[in-house]
């Protein structure tokens, strides 16, 4: 099946479901908003439960009768214990604190999840999953993620891929599957099992597993689940205890989120940071016309990809079931039955470091790629016949993970290139393959999409300028009333990546075609989204090609090396305010309202200069993109749309160009005449819709072209 049509298809099953459970979970939820949790559960799950937190036979025992109630006893021993006394203390809603090293413990097992690269047989990029090793040699992730052999044999796992410390992207390590060695996978319970290849002398082992364990009482309905993700492919991410438990099937749990739904193929955990199940699907949000909803409220189509569906409702499959099929199994090989049963054997080592949390020495591999932690010492014992490990604590809201050994300072970009031979290092096809086809789908569903709905824009103009009564406000009290209000609207904030939000919907005319703001050259979109993807990876592979050779590169040579790159291979894209004028920073880099498109040519052509309007343009030799004289630029076409993209920035971002030298205060007037010469265009209130669904801010100078000249622009360059 189709990956869409299988994603849709298990959408409905998980939403039947979750209906056919309604009155359980409302039940379930009125005892829980009361802190009962006793009354959310059945007596059997809570004595499962206490049981499996070790608590004493006779509370257990005391489950259901009026005596039941949580003794008092010190917080004492080791962390398991105390992280079991407190859930403990929880369920009896007395307590809901857990110790630092919680925190570590959740770090630990962080380190074996990695990102799926889905590829075909040919080794082209298809999409992006999680999973996460569940023993030294096996991987777990859904089957709809891998659903054959044939997709797992060209696919491969990529550990690491997260943000350090610094804020920068680890060097990663990837790892090809092997569906050859062992591979299972059920549709029902959604989760395929597969090996995971050496490489070069290393195993994936090193990463440590998670062990899956076989016993009742992992969880009840109330408590609180984490889990560790690679969303649509991004770096490793942590929704730390945000979904609640509302209610537990025989093979699923149902767990909610405002804020931190799942990915397909991550881990699911409980307070102690066992596996109870894996995450696969969720229910979306629909609206009264049975449609499902995106983040944004807007109806979700399939070219949005499924990160972008609203979800109401995360479900996960059991753990204990995916054991329970694995264990039944039989037709398996000698070799294989030997794999399988390692994931019986029990968790990895804890790491540690020394005592007074000094970090382990690391090691560098003898073939000298890369660094690896060393091996972790046994603990030692304590006076409870326990063993005591010192856990390193490091953590960053993006889940910036500590290894054994310190971070060291990494490149703001991807590791350097992959032994190709080996398949250790990272993934060259640095162009994210998952994005262009999101691009590509979407450009090739415009050309049915309405252009331009007046009437919905009318409404939406009106609303959004319901409280500015232009003709009461001063010059001044305009230019910051519409500035609190661009800025406070501006709720989304896309990254600078033209390819996937300019081209393919936004900068489109009416003809569905891109026009080059400068020169007026039309180019079909995917004609630029596949030119900016390939420009990209070119970037990337001549910036990994400088890493390896000079390896000690300072912070400031490698921003050097990274703007050189990016003038020697510039996108299709230009901004109208140039990127040297605010240093590149977001949200400036990336707000849509003043990036067009513009073939490469007319882009380095203009630089960044500013617009100077010529008294002999028209008579005067120049290039078909403008003419350019010293540092004044006037281009041949677009005046009036830069005009108002311009003045927009102004008014968004105002002392952020302050320079005269890069914006002479008298140009104002002449954006202003730009502006009242070539009026609105039926293209800028396309566009000006489309950047309002996808940032919820808008262009006044679009929606009301007569309030220009009632404003103060010069206030945007103080």
């Amino acid at each position: 099946m189709p990956p869409m049509k299988e994603l849709l298809a298990r959408l409905e099953e998980t939403e039947r479901r979750f209906k056919d459970r309604k009155d359980t979970r409302e039940s379930a939820t009125r005892s829980l908003s009361e802190k009962d949790f006793v009354g959310a559960n059945s007596n059997e799950a809570l004595r499962a439960r206490l049981s499996h937190l070790n608590a004493a036979p006779d509370l257990t025992e005391r489950v259901g009768t009026r005596s039941f109630r949580m003794p008092q006893r010190p917080i004492e021993g080791g962390t398991r214990e105390i992280i079991d006394n407190v859930t403990l203390e929880r369920i009896l809603a007395e307590n809901d604190l857990m110790p630092v090293s919680y925190l570590a413990l959740g770090m630990q097992k962080a380190r074996s999840v990695g990102r799926i690269h889905v590829k075909d047989t040919s080794g082209r990029r298809l999409g992006f999953g999680t999973g996460f090793l569940v023993s030294p040699t096996l991987l777990l992730t859904n089957n709809h993620v891998l659903e054959s052999e044939n997709d797992a044999v060209g696919s491969e796992v990529e550990f690491d891929f997260e943000v350090d410390l610094a804020g920068n992207v680890r060097q990663t390590v990837l790892f090809k599957l092997a569906p050859q060695t062992f591979f299972l996978t059920d549709r029902d319970l959604d989760f395929t099992l597969v090996a995971v290849s050496p490489a070069s002398g290393r195993e994936a082992r090193e990463w440590g597993w998670i062990h899956m364990v076989d016993e009742d009482g992992l969880i009840v309905t109330g408590e609180y689940v984490s889990i560790i993700q690679h969303p649509n492919g991004e770096a490793k991410q942590l929704a730390l205890r945000e979904n609640e438990v509302v209610d537990l099937l025989d093979d699923f749990a149902h767990y909610r989120t405002d804020t931190a739904p799942g990915s397909s193929g991550s881990p699911v955990f409980n307070d102690q940071w066992e596996l109870v199940a894996l995450h696969h699907s969720g229910v979306p949000e629909r609206d009264r016309d049975g449609n499902i909803l995106a983040v944004d409220g807007r109806k979700w189509e399939p070219w949005m990809g499924d990160h972008r569906i609203k979800w109401i409702a995360n479900e996960g499959v059991s753990g204990k079931k995916i054991v329970d099929f694995i264990k039944r199994v039989s037709d398996l090989t000698a070799d294989q039955k030997r794999l399988r049963d390692q994931l019986f054997d029990g968790p990895p080592p804890v790491e540690q470091t020394p005592a007074g949390g000094h970090p382990l020495p690391r090691q560098i591999d003898a073939d000298g790629r890369g660094e690896r932690p060393t091996p972790p010492s046994t603990g030692m014992p304590n006076e409870s016949g326990g063993m005591t490990w010192t856990i390193p604590l490091q953590v960053t809201v993006n889940l910036g993970m500590p290894q054994a050994g310190r971070l060291a300072p990494s490149p703001p970009v991807v590791a350097p290139p992959p032994d190709t031979d080996s398949g250790v290092g990272t993934d060259a096809d640095t162009a994210d393959a998952a994005d262009l086809q999101q691009a590509l789908a979407e450009a090739e569903n415009a050309r049915t999409r309405t252009y331009f709905d007046a009437e919905q824009d009318e409404e939406d103009r009106d609303t959004y300028y319901s409280d500015i009564d232009a003709g009461d406000l001063s010059r001044k009290e305009l230019f910051r009333t519409l500035h609190d209000l661009l800025k406070a609207t501006h709720t989304e904030q896309p990254r600078y990546k033209p390819s996937l939000h300019v081209y393919p919907w936004v900068d489109l005319h009416p003809d569905r075609k891109l026009r080059s703001i400068y020169s007026g050259q039309s180019f079909e979109p995917e004609e630029f989204i596949r030119e900016d993807f390939r420009i990209e990876q070119e970037r990337t592979l001549q910036l990994q090609e400088l890493m390896r050779q000079e390896s000690g590169l300072s912070p400031e040579r490698l921003q050097e090396e990274i703007d050189l790159l990016e003038a020697q291979n510039p996108f299709n894209c230009e901004h109208v305010v140039p990127q040297s004028w605010y240093a590149k920073k977001e949200p400036m880099r990336g707000d849509l309202h003043h990036l067009f498109a513009c073939e490469s040519g007319c882009n380095s052509f203009r630089s960044n200069i500013p617009y100077f309007d010529f008294s002999d343009f028209e008579e005067v030799v120049r290039t078909e993109c403008g003419k350019r004289e010293q540092n004044r630029f006037e281009p041949s076409a677009g005046k009036g749309t830069v005009a108002r993209a311009t003045l927009y920035f102004l008014l968004r971002y105002p002392g952020k160009v302050s320079d005269p030298e890069e914006f002479p205060a008298d140009r104002i007037s002449m954006l202003l005449q730009w502006h009242a010469d070539h009026p609105v265009t039926e293209y800028e209130r396309h566009r000006n819709q489309a950047i309002f669904a996808k940032q919820g801010n808008r262009n006044p100078l679009i929606d009301f072209p007569d309030w220009a000249g009632e404003i103060a622009f010069a206030r945007g360059l103080d």
